[in-house]
């Protein structure tokens, strides 16, 4: 399984981007996707995520939009009103039952650099 991230730029504050990410290979039953963020001299943390519901970081919260494609297994962040606290790497992340494993594993895409000037 492999999560193929792209969408990420470089953006004036007050813009906008959209994130795509998707899936290859045998998806079995998708838990959650969702995505997180890893700014420079910072630890990884969770952007939003979509899975029965959709949660979303303090930090975010009216600005981006999560979404998902169940047939296609592809997850989205529309990213509003960005802002330079918003720079980092954007790393998609899928959680469910995949190929003819049985159990619930995690995978992570590659990443997306999102760099907001101001």
């Amino acid at each position: 399984v492999q999560l193929q991230a792209s969408g990420g730029g470089s953006v004036q504050a007050g813009g906008s981007l959209r994130l795509s990410c998707t899936t290859s290979g045998i998806v079995f039953r998708m838990n959650i996707m969702g995505w997180y963020r890893q700014a420079p001299g910072k630890q990884r943390e969770s952007v939003a995520l979509i899975g029965g519901g959709t949660n979303y970081a303090d930090s975010v919260k009216g600005r981006f939009i999560i979404s998902i494609d169940n047939a296609k297994n592809a997850v989205y962040l529309q990213m509003n009103n960005l802002q330079p606290e918003d720079t980092g790497r954007y790393y998609c992340n899928a959680v469910g039952i995949f190929g003819t494993d049985s159990k619930i594993k995690t995978y992570w895409g590659q990443g997306t650099q999102v760099t907001v000037s101001s």
